[in-house]
């Protein structure tokens, strides 16, 4: 902080005012230097894509499509499953298997999410690793 005094006649007041000078040069410099620290911002993304064409499969996969009724009722490929542990075990055994089926999962449009959500939890939960959801063209306006 600098201070000046007033010269001349009368009385010597003293002026107290902050010198904003170099905090103007400080503030610059700071300024500078994180302009010059920013990362120089690339315009595309660089991905390490496969070449050339994966071979087909050997055999075609075991689809089980799971359906969820509008008031909750799970349909194991047509067939309509008593309770959750139906659900379950049957769940369990697609995950006991060596080359997992893949799972379908298609819920109707006007099923309560928790429905759906259970059925993914346990999915999940007994180890299923193929399963996507399935119609989902139904759900856009």
């Amino acid at each position: 902080m600098a201070m000046t005094l007033k010269s001349g006649g009368g009385d010597p007041d003293v002026m107290v005012d902050i010198n904003t000078t170099p905090l103007i040069d400080v503030m610059l410099v700071l300024l500078i230097m994180l302009i010059i620290t920013i990362p120089i911002q690339l315009h595309s993304v660089n991905l390490d894509m496969p070449q050339g064409n994966p071979p087909p499969p050997a055999k075609e996969p075991v689809v089980v499509t799971i359906d969820v009724d509008f008031d909750g009722t799970v349909l194991w490929n047509g067939e309509a499953l008593g309770d959750r542990a139906a659900l379950e075990s049957r769940l369990q055994q697609a995950a006991a298997q060596a080359d997992q089926p893949e799972v379908h999962l298609r819920p109707n449009k006007l099923v309560a999410y928790k429905s759906v959500a259970a059925v993914m939890a346990s999915a999940q939960r007994l180890g299923v690793t193929k399963i996507g959801i399935v119609g989902n063209e139904q759900f856009a306006k």
